[in-house]
């Protein structure tokens, strides 16, 4: 008889288990659906820049991209035909994503000479000495509100890259 009683206590208190779970998970969702929602950085891109289409392959194993093999080197891809408007600068990261690629152009001012990049973390327009960092893109120097035109860059296969805007 004590068996069945304890039996029958344990099945009235299911319910309620399954209730204050429901009521923990609604909890925890209204908790992190701000975070997550607010915690997205906007990456406010060239409103000066027009558009320009990107699609370039690249081969690791030709002579001008094998630096690109080795974490933490560049090179530029000259402007031309679905090349952006100024060119590319790509970097080898070392990290995740492994490649980044960035428009070449000045994203604050309508300059006629394209950005460089000398192997620190930053990247330089010439005509106004303001500076973009290579990590995200995110302007440097003070006043300047757009950030560095980036690419999405997709590896195929180990010696392979495609750079697109799509």
């Amino acid at each position: 008889m004590r068996f069945n009683t304890n039996v029958q206590n344990i099945c009235k208190l299911q319910p309620l288990t399954n209730k204050l779970v429901i009521i923990t998970m609604r909890k925890l969702f209204l908790l992190l659906f701000p975070v997550f929602f607010f915690s997205c950085e906007k990456n406010e891109t060239n409103d000066i820049l027009p558009y320009a289409t990107v699609d370039v392959t690249i081969n690791l194993n030709l002579p001008q991209y094998q630096n690109l093999q080795i974490p933490t080197e560049w090179a530029y891809i000259d402007k031309g035909i679905n090349r952006g408007l100024q060119g590319i600068i790509i970097q080898s990261t070392g990290l995740t994503p492994p490649y980044k690629a960035y428009e070449r152009a000045c994203p604050n001012n309508d300059c006629t000479f394209p950005m460089v990049f000398d192997g620190s973390l930053k990247m330089k327009c010439p005509c106004d000495n303001s500076e973009y960092s290579i990590i995200d893109g995110s302007p440097q120097t003070s006043g300047n509100l757009h950030f560095a035109r980036e690419y999405r860059v997709n590896q195929i296969n180990p010696s392979t890259l495609i750079i697109t805007n799509n």
